[in-house]
């Protein structure tokens, strides 16, 4: 890891193509001041993207990348911990590709407490098919393909997080560009899985869910005398459907990351030619 390394250097030569204002511009550039300023650099950083307008954020950071399948991001970020321990692992993706066809491996990431960062972009619909209502879109929430809403409650991510054993929960605003920055930070220093809801507006197809909208009814709990490290302070917040959240939700600080527990702390990536020692035993004693 070095200290000389800038926010830049996680910059590629690719332009985005989000829509000019989309709130992935803003999430994406709190990553990269994250990952720098807690001395990581583009040689020891991989980042795991999935399906949607996020998906595409590993193509503009300058680092190792893979663009998964539908939903499939937490596998494979978990696959590169396992094998690369020493490798600060960033899993990137939406609100319909982390908590509808993703969501059951979010909740197994969540529980074995791998330690890698996942960053959700959740504007509460789905941009790149062109405005379906997704997971946390709300129940009124009216579209092309739901003229009188969903009808059915949003995915609550944070409880769905804190039930699975979730060692640390926050939540950002991708417009608010310094606290989204410290928020990241704090959950990639975490020893642990990280998770961050960010709330990156649509400006193409979510006209309920603005930044005016985040900005009028956000209460940061760094103002509002919150202890992250109080699970039932941080599930009172959680099941506060009157409001609008930033900041550290919850904390554990006695968090033991999966790989520590289980003690993998080898390079695992290099596979020996032949087969292990003693295969063919073990194989007989099943056959």
């Amino acid at each position: 890891m070095s200290s000389d390394v800038r926010f830049t250097d996680f910059k590629s030569d690719k332009q985005p193509t989000w829509c000019p204002g989309c709130g992935d511009f803003g999430t994406m550039n709190g990553m990269m001041k994250a990952l720098a300023e807690t001395g990581n650099d583009p040689d020891n950083t991989f980042v795991v993207a999935g399906i949607g307008c996020s998906g595409k954020i590993g193509t503009y950071m300058h680092s190792y990348a893979l663009h998964g399948v539908h939903g499939r991001a937490l596998p494979v970020g978990t696959g590169v911990k396992m094998a690369r321990p020493d490798v600060e692992v960033m899993v990137a993706g939406g609100d319909g590709d982390g908590y509808s066809i993703g969501a059951g491996h979010f909740v197994h990431a969540v529980r074995r407490n791998v330690d890698m960062t996942y960053v959700v972009m959740d504007n509460r619909i789905y941009g790149l098919t062109k405005g379906q209502a997704s997971p946390t879109s709300r129940e009124d929430f009216e579209t092309a393909t739901t003229p009188e809403g969903p009808k059915q409650p949003p995915v609550n991510p944070h409880a769905l997080a804190l039930a699975s054993g979730a060692t640390f929960i926050a939540q950002s605003f991708s417009s608010d560009a310094l606290r989204h920055q410290e928020i990241i930070q704090e959950a990639v220093e975490h020893d642990g899985f990280g998770f961050v809801n960010v709330y990156s507006p649509c400006v193409t197809f979510n006209d309920v869910d603005t930044y005016d909208y985040f900005r009028d009814s956000l209460v940061d709990l760094a103002e509002a005398d919150h202890d992250p490290a109080d699970y039932d302070a941080a599930k009172d917040v959680i099941l506060d459907s009157d409001k609008e959240y930033q900041g550290v939700i919850y904390r554990d600080e006695e968090s033991v990351p999966y790989h520590e527990q289980h003690g993998v702390d080898e390079d695992m990536s290099d596979i020996p030619d032949g087969a292990p020692e003693n295969a063919t035993d073990l194989v007989r004693e099943f056959y």
